[in-house]
């Protein structure tokens, strides 16, 4: 059996996306471009007028909206072409042109944003009940919001020249982790093995014992070796962060994080605290992770291996849809109709070919199908539940673009992972239901409590420290090496609990995190999942209710902020019901992993 690469010519053209739906041909992408080159100065027209009347301003966001949607349809095409193969050079150039015309758009665009902001109170507030703005209330109202944070035109453009300065400490980190750090190699049967960034992972889910330690002692050496550049890079994220909250007359960083969502810190701070109060389930499924590996001691470089064997199964691309279909089932006709014509009529990029992107991905623009991209193979098992996950991404996006409008169709990062882990939930209770014997059973079971522990306790653990140590700069206290490491180390034993042994090294674990260099994301994939557990049972017990709220979640799309769309939908996140469900599912699987493997 061969196991070189194919080319994209090589594999059928059903296994590869239909992107002429964005494009029928490369001749009218480039007419496409053609016409926003022409098209995108005029919006400098308005330039001034924005106060003059509703009319002049729904003309101007709706010649802005034009201009985005063609600028949207290119990008989407240009990104899809340069993932198919990042190597063709013809990928490369179009993707280039593209951002450089985009730049030049944004420019011309500028003045917008912050002549709305300068419109008096009462004469918006005119505008805002005029019918003729009627499809651009939401979207005016969201930008108005950030009046009291928006500084002078003069001010402003400082703060956008003196940018890459302020934030320069990302590219340090990237460079200096990607690039400059060197891990060298391990010895793996005789054979010599590069470790590396992304090596790293793939040698703690071996199953020799040694190479995983010797693997974690010497990829963290290396950390060693450079603690106080990463050090002094993470205290330049965080004072950058501070000074952009404090000088845009924010309470706190986190709290102009959560601004723009309009997310309370409740929210966040509700999450900390009923993960603490359930971190003894946590310790449990470490005891019990130790117990199944006959563990004298467990170490973090133990938490990766597989306890379950992987389940030998083949399942063709084609019956993996078949497989997800009948999982679905219970999200209704029109759900299961439009996402199974979709993924058998070449919404999907199949199989890996040579330069294509690695992993997965859903993509979409308004109006168009919403890509995926997957590197599907047949005896991987959990490359199903990855189409699952990007089928929740893409209907997540069909829905919103039916029923929103343009502006109003985005929705914000805070939900995009609910309806994709939704869509693991029910393929993992529908395969439970059909799973006859003992092994699958516990391949299942064992890989819903590894989503749980590495989503909602690693990721709110994460959402500590980096509250913490904003906290620290905030309150004029010394962000130093030592200074990381006493707050990483306290939350690394409330977490990992008493029974776990903590090598040092782990200390530096907080400084090569690379969420934790743009700052106050991650507890947002710990509320995902907790709202994506809580709806999921919501629709699996329910009635005809729970569904169309879960179906009304699905197109709502940016029409509202995040908090009142999952509200809406039968969860509320200021609350810790969500959360202590996915505690409880926590607990139900840790019985039945211990009775089935002990």
């Amino acid at each position: 059996m061969s196991t070189t690469i194919p080319t994209r010519s090589e594999i059928p053209e059903s296994d590869t996306w239909d992107l002429t739906k964005l494009f029928p041909t490369e001749e009218e992408y480039r007419n496409s471009f053609a016409r926003l080159k022409d098209l995108y100065p005029k919006i400098g027209e308005y330039k001034t007028h924005l106060d003059e009347s509703a009319k002049t301003l729904f003309e101007c966001l709706e010649c802005e909206k034009s201009l985005d949607q063609i600028a949207e349809r290119l990008g989407h095409y240009s990104s899809l072409k340069y993932a198919e193969d990042s190597s063709n050079n013809d990928h490369i150039s179009r993707r280039a042109e593209l951002s450089n015309l985009l730049t030049k758009a944004r420019e011309t665009s500028s003045y917008i944003n912050p002549e709305i902001q300068q419109i008096p109170d009462e004469k918006f507030q005119i505008f805002l009940d005029d019918p003729v703005l009627a499809d651009w209330k939401t979207s005016l109202v969201k930008l108005r919001r950030y009046k009291p944070h928006t500084l002078s035109e003069r001010e402003e453009r400082l703060l956008t020249l003196g940018a890459p300065i302020i934030r320069g400490h990302s590219d340090t980190f990237s460079q200096l982790t990607n690039v400059d750090m060197k891990f060298g190699s391990l010895i793996e049967n005789g054979q010599e093995r590069a470790l590396s960034q992304s090596a790293y992972l793939s040698f703690l889910h071996k199953k020799d014992r040694d190479l995983r330690r010797r693997a974690f002692q010497q990829f963290y050496a290396e950390f060693d070796d450079h603690k106080y550049t990463l050090a002094s890079a993470l205290s330049l994220s965080i004072r950058g962060d501070c000074f952009s909250a404090k000088i845009r007359n924010y309470p706190s960083a986190r709290e102009a994080s959560l601004f723009g969502d309009n997310v309370p810190v409740q929210v966040y701070d509700n999450l900390v605290a009923t993960v603490r109060k359930n971190l003894p389930l946590l310790h449990d499924y470490y005891q019990l992770r130790k117990e199944i590996l006959e563990l004298d001691e467990i170490h973090q470089y133990d938490t990766f291996v597989q306890m379950v064997p992987v389940v030998q199964r083949n399942t063709p691309f084609d019956d993996a849809i078949d497989i997800l279909l009948k999982a679905l089932k219970p999200l209704g006709e029109e759900y299961l109709q439009v996402l199974g014509h979709g993924l058998k009529s070449r919404w999907v990029d199949r199989y890996e070919t040579k330069g294509k992107r690695s992993g997965a991905f859903s993509s979409s623009s308004y109006g168009n199908p919403p890509y995926i991209l997957m590197n599907y193979k047949a005896d991987v098992f959990s490359d199903v539940f990855t189409l699952a996950h990007e089928a929740g991404h893409s209907m997540h996006s069909w829905f919103a673009q039916k029923y929103q409008t343009f502006q109003d169709y985005a929705y914000p990062i805070f939900l995009a992972e609910v309806a994709s882990t939704f869509n693991e939930e029910l393929l993992t209770h529908y395969l439970l239901e059909q799973a006859n014997n003992a092994q699958m059973r516990a391949y299942l079971i064992d890989r819903q409590i590894e989503d749980i522990r590495q989503t909602l306790f690693r990721q709110t653990m994460f959402a500590e420290f980096e509250k913490e140590v904003h906290t620290i700069e905030e309150s004029d206290g010394a962000l130093t090496l030592e200074t990381f490491k006493k707050v990483y180390r306290s939350l690394l034993e409330a977490y990992f609990g008493p029974r776990f042994a903590i090598d040092d090294q782990l200390d530096l674990e907080c400084l090569r995190i690379p969420h934790f260099y743009s700052a106050f994301y991650v507890y947002k994939y710990a509320t995902g999942i907790s709202a994506a557990i809580s709806l999921a049972d919501r629709v699996l017990n329910g009635g005809a209710g729970e569904l169309e709220a879960y179906l009304e979640f699905l197109k709502a799309g940016a029409r509202q902020f995040p908090i009142e769309t999952l509200r809406t939908a039968g969860v509320d996140m200021l609350l810790p019901e969500a959360i202590e469900k996915t505690m409880n599912l926590f607990r139900k699987r840790i019985v039945q992993l211990r009775e089935l493997m002990l």
